[in-house]
Protein backbone atom coordinates (compact mmCIF):
# COMPACT_ATOMS: atom_id res chain seq x y z
CA UNK A 1 0.00 0.00 0.00
CA UNK A 2 1.47 3.36 -1.02
CA UNK A 3 1.06 5.91 1.46
CA UNK A 4 3.59 8.64 0.64
CA UNK A 5 2.03 11.36 -1.53
CA UNK A 6 1.23 9.68 -4.99
CA UNK A 7 -1.62 11.83 -7.18
CA UNK A 8 0.28 14.64 -9.74
CA UNK A 9 -2.13 17.63 -8.73
CA UNK A 10 -3.41 16.26 -5.56
CA UNK A 11 -4.54 20.13 -5.34
CA UNK A 12 -6.47 19.81 -8.80
CA UNK A 13 -7.76 15.91 -7.82
CA UNK A 14 -9.14 17.92 -4.68
CA UNK A 15 -10.80 20.67 -6.41
CA UNK A 16 -12.40 18.64 -8.95
CA UNK A 17 -13.90 16.46 -6.08
CA UNK A 18 -15.33 19.02 -4.63
CA UNK A 19 -16.42 20.58 -7.33
CA UNK A 20 -18.29 17.23 -8.67
CA UNK A 21 -20.04 17.46 -5.18
CA UNK A 22 -20.84 21.13 -4.82
CA UNK A 23 -24.58 20.89 -4.42
CA UNK A 24 -25.45 17.89 -3.62
CA UNK A 25 -27.54 16.60 -0.60
CA UNK A 26 -25.65 15.28 2.11
CA UNK A 27 -26.94 11.76 0.80
CA UNK A 28 -26.19 12.52 -2.76
CA UNK A 29 -22.73 13.27 -1.83
CA UNK A 30 -22.28 10.32 -0.04
CA UNK A 31 -23.72 8.39 -2.95
CA UNK A 32 -21.03 10.15 -5.18
CA UNK A 33 -18.16 9.17 -3.27
CA UNK A 34 -19.15 5.76 -2.96
CA UNK A 35 -19.88 5.48 -6.55
CA UNK A 36 -16.10 7.10 -6.67
CA UNK A 37 -14.41 4.38 -4.01
CA UNK A 38 -15.70 1.87 -5.82
CA UNK A 39 -14.11 3.15 -9.08
CA UNK A 40 -10.68 3.88 -7.89
CA UNK A 41 -10.63 0.07 -6.20
CA UNK A 42 -11.55 -1.23 -9.46
CA UNK A 43 -8.37 0.86 -10.85
CA UNK A 44 -6.65 -0.30 -8.35
CA UNK A 45 -7.22 -4.19 -8.47
CA UNK A 46 -5.25 -5.51 -5.50
CA UNK A 47 -7.43 -7.18 -2.73
CA UNK A 48 -4.68 -7.33 -0.61
CA UNK A 49 -3.89 -3.28 -1.04
CA UNK A 50 -7.63 -2.88 -1.27
CA UNK A 51 -7.93 -4.63 2.38
CA UNK A 52 -5.12 -2.60 3.40
CA UNK A 53 -6.29 0.61 2.94
CA UNK A 54 -10.02 -0.11 4.58
CA UNK A 55 -7.74 -1.29 7.70
CA UNK A 56 -5.73 2.16 7.23
CA UNK A 57 -8.72 4.25 7.15
CA UNK A 58 -10.39 2.59 9.65
CA UNK A 59 -7.47 3.23 11.94
CA UNK A 60 -7.07 6.73 10.61
CA UNK A 61 -10.58 7.43 11.98
CA UNK A 62 -10.40 6.18 15.81
CA UNK A 63 -9.69 8.83 17.94
CA UNK A 64 -6.00 8.85 19.34
CA UNK A 65 -6.76 9.05 22.61
CA UNK A 66 -10.67 8.06 24.10
CA UNK A 67 -12.73 10.69 25.33
CA UNK A 68 -13.42 9.87 29.26
CA UNK A 69 -16.15 11.93 31.18
CA UNK A 70 -16.27 12.94 34.30
CA UNK A 71 -19.30 11.54 36.86
CA UNK A 72 -22.10 14.61 36.65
Amino acid sequence: MITEPHIPDPDGFYAAWLSAIEGLTEARSADFNARLVLLLANQCGDQAVLLDCIAAAHESGEPSHPTTRSPA
